[in-house]
């Protein structure tokens, strides 16, 4: 994998004052994108196949920037959580992909720009209402989970800088997957999500699924106790399943191996201790590019429940909103079909003055409408952290 780190310019940046327009980075790369060579926007939807029509148009678009003078051409970009929208993919003019940058200790976040209002869609009695029905729906053996989110909107009395807010969300959790992504409307997407959907380097796959949640608190002694209680909860262990035997079930028929531990561990974040599954392999063909494998994985029972087709379903019916590029798949590839993708949670759009927050809970038959919401809650404290927001929800 090393080799691949080391950083390799598409050709020389510019200008060091122009602004990427693309900028992603995990515990492995850093990448940052700059202008725009040509838009994708064909949907993901069947982008596993190896007819894919997406994998065709990207293929073009790299044949394209190499003939234009590229010498190691990407893509990069997000897919919305309905794969079957219109992806916002390019291939930038200029690019970098290098080793990530040491963070330093997070600086103390501020509110140095006043929110104005606050909104939450639904707000609490709705969200409660709409898992009360999905928990119905279940008993009814119409499904098994569905993942319900709600979105925080807030207004600031001046125009968020997005790229700052993105070095603290850097800094609170360096381990992370960090981006700031455009969107078809001129705003960004931008989080840091804990969640690594695929990386893909020659033959080599990971994959990094969470699915059970518990907020952690500040009493060290009780932090454990609460990460070793989440890890013993039947209710959490049967959605983490769901996921994981979704993924084999994907995975396992283009895997010459596939590595799954039989058990889940704990994974934990600043805000939230999560069920994690590290999942490796080699596959069978390893032409295969990332962006296929996150085009069949997606959208995984993770951030939308089980079986697939039911849970989407559910979700149209009961959240109030479209999800958008929310909990859709964010990341890069490049010609070889190396590349990365994570899930878009933990984040948020920011258009001008008007920022959007995103946090979801998985609902199973055992869920609790009071504890999903305040999973809800404490999901949003990364963003509100990097924003310097206090508050009480404005319903």
């Amino acid at each position: 994998m090393d080799a691949i780190v080391a950083e390799r310019p598409s050709r020389e940046i510019s200008t060091q004052a122009e602004k990427p327009s693309f900028l992603f980075s995990s515990p492995h790369f850093a990448i940052e994108a700059y202008g725009v060579f040509e838009r994708i926007r064909t949907p993901a939807v069947g982008g596993g196949g190896a007819d894919s029509v997406l994998q065709a148009a990207v293929d073009a678009a790299l044949a394209r920037a190499r003939r234009a003078g590229q010498d190691n051409p990407i893509v990069v970009g997000a897919i919305p959580f309905d794969s079957r929208q219109p992806s916002f993919l390019f291939a930038p003019k200029t690019h970098r992909i290098s080793a990530p940058r040491m963070a330093t200790s997070a600086p103390e976040a501020k509110a140095s720009v006043p929110a104005l209002w606050y909104r939450s869609v639904p707000g609490q009695s709705g969200f409660e209402e709409a898992v009360a029905q999905a928990v119905a729906n279940f008993r009814d053996g119409h499904a098994r989970k569905a993942v319900l989110s709600r979105i925080l909107e807030i207004e600031f009395a001046e125009r968020v800088d997005a790229v700052a807010i993105l070095e603290i969300l850097r800094r609170q959790n360096p381990a992370g997957y960090h981006f700031h992504a455009p969107l078809p409307d001129g705003g960004v997407l931008l989080g840091a999500s804990p969640e690594l959907l695929i990386r893909k380097i020659g033959g080599s796959i990971r994959s990094n699924p969470l699915a059970g949640s518990a907020k952690r608190v500040a009493e060290p002694e009780e932090d454990a106790h609460v990460g070793r209680c989440l890890l013993q909860s039947s209710k959490d262990n049967f959605e983490h399943r769901l996921v994981i035997d979704e993924i084999r079930r994907l995975l396992e028929p283009l895997c010459a191996e596939l590595r799954i531990p039989d058990e889940p561990a704990l994974m934990n974040t600043p805000t939230m201790w999560h069920l994690s599954t590290a999942i490796s392999g080699e596959l069978a063909d390893g032409r295969l590019s990332a962006l296929q494998l996150a085009s069949l994985l997606h959208p995984t029972p993770a951030i939308c429940g089980s079986p697939t087709a039911q849970a989407r379903m559910l979700i149209e019916r009961l959240e109030p909103f479209d999800r958008g590029f929310f909990a859709g798949i964010v990341g890069w590839c490049d010609e070889s079909g190396d590349g990365e993708w994570a899930i878009a949670i933990r984040c948020g759009t920011v258009n001008e003055m008007v920022v959007r927050l995103f946090a979801g809970a998985g609902i199973v038959e055992a869920s609790d409408p009071r504890a999903e919401w305040a999973e809800t809650e404490a999901k949003l404290a990364t963003m509100l952290r990097a924003f310097g927001v206090e508050r009480g929800i404005v319903q």
